[in-house]
């Protein structure tokens, strides 16, 4: 059995699948507690900013990620 643990929150996923229980964001693993988190923090962001790019979410995103990983938790 495979197992993998969440970059941020550092729990432990068991038989991780792509897309469904983890996610592989900004060369993290993140898992699906996790992910609903981020997706809450970004979505008011990304609602204000006109005209969407994509190269700024990417690095709202990564750096959003990173800041997380640091403090444990989103």
């Amino acid at each position: 059995m495979k197992t993998l643990n969440c970059d941020v929150c550092r729990a432990k996923i068991e038989t991780p699948v792509v897309g469904r229980n983890y996610f592989h964001k900004a060369h993290r693993d993140i898992c699906e507690p996790c992910n609903d988190k981020l997706e809450l923090l970004l979505k008011p962001i990304v609602r204000t900013k006109s005209p969407f790019d994509y190269a700024w979410f990417d690095k709202l995103q990564k750096d959003s990620i990173e800041k997380a990983v640091q403090k444990g938790k989103f």
